[in-house]
């Protein structure tokens, strides 16, 4: 009776509620120096202990791509997206539409019309323009040199006249070249092939039958050696570049003087000129 008395607070006793009484003795906290304080790695979902006393929850990761895989795939798809706009022409459609056949009808909406006005035609005018054919301008004259040949005494001269006055045969000439052009004007004068020998071995000493062979010291001009030339104009007024003109007075020139081309080259051998 004395010693319950002695306690006036009302509650429960250690014997009425044994487990909180366990609850507690077991709730002590211990401290723990610093030196001695365990780290210990958390399992998946459990604290984590950094320093005496102290718990802190892991860090949960985040799920999905990392970093150096998500950079490079949004370089590729705009590099991918831009090569493919440059390639494909936005406006490839409406070409398409405008150049098939029957596009029109299907641009224009019901109760419309699409009139194409005609193509522009370009005309151009061509001014008259003329041709003038070149000429080339006369080769220089060939300059023949006379050489003087001391005067023999007459018995000499009269026999080396015979046995010279027979020329070589000169053959046949070459068509269209100015020998042509002398073998038919001495046929048409009824002077045998003898007599046109004589005409080329005289002429070929005088100026080797060019057209333009020019004598610096005398004047004498053309296949003839015409002394001066100008005389051959009286045949035609193209007596300094055609030789038809120029063998027509030179065969004028020697059946006047000496009757026949055989008779001048005889005396061209022995005066060496005729």
């Amino acid at each position: 009776m004395g010693r319950h008395a002695a306690n006036p607070t009302p509650g429960p006793s250690r014997r009425e509620h044994p487990a909180a009484v366990e609850r507690s003795s077991t709730r002590r906290r211990v401290r723990v120096p610093a030196s001695q304080s365990v780290v210990r790695r958390p399992s998946a979902g459990s604290l984590a202990f950094t320093g005496p006393g102290r718990a802190t929850a892991p860090a949960a990761r985040r799920p999905g791509v990392p970093r150096r895989v998500v950079l490079p795939l949004i370089g590729f798809c705009a590099s991918f997206a831009f090569v493919s706009a440059s390639l494909v022409n936005p406006l490839a459609g409406a070409e398409a539409a405008t150049t098939v056949p029957g596009a029109a009808s299907v641009l224009t909406a019901p109760g419309q019309t699409l009139t194409v006005a005609d193509a522009a035609v370009t005309v151009a005018d061509r001014d008259a323009y003329g041709v003038t054919e070149y000429v080339p301008p006369p080769p220089p004259p060939v300059v023949v040199a006379e050489t003087e040949k001391p005067d023999a005494p007459s018995g000499a001269t009269s026999g080396s006249a015979k046995k010279s006055s027979v020329a070589p045969v000169a053959g046949t000439p070459d068509p269209g070249s100015a020998k042509a052009v002398a073998a038919e004007l001495v046929t048409a004068r009824g002077w045998g092939s003898d007599q046109y020998d004589c005409l080329v071995s005289l002429w070929q000493k005088e100026s080797g039958w060019n057209v333009y062979a020019s004598n610096r010291s005398s004047g004498a001009y053309g296949i003839p050696q015409a002394l001066p030339g100008s005389k051959m104009g009286s045949v035609g007024a193209d007596w300094q570049t055609n030789p038809a003109t120029q063998i027509t007075w030179g065969l004028n020139y020697i059946g006047g003087r000496y009757g026949t081309p055989c008779g001048a080259w005889a005396h061209s051998v022995a005066k060496n000129w005729y």
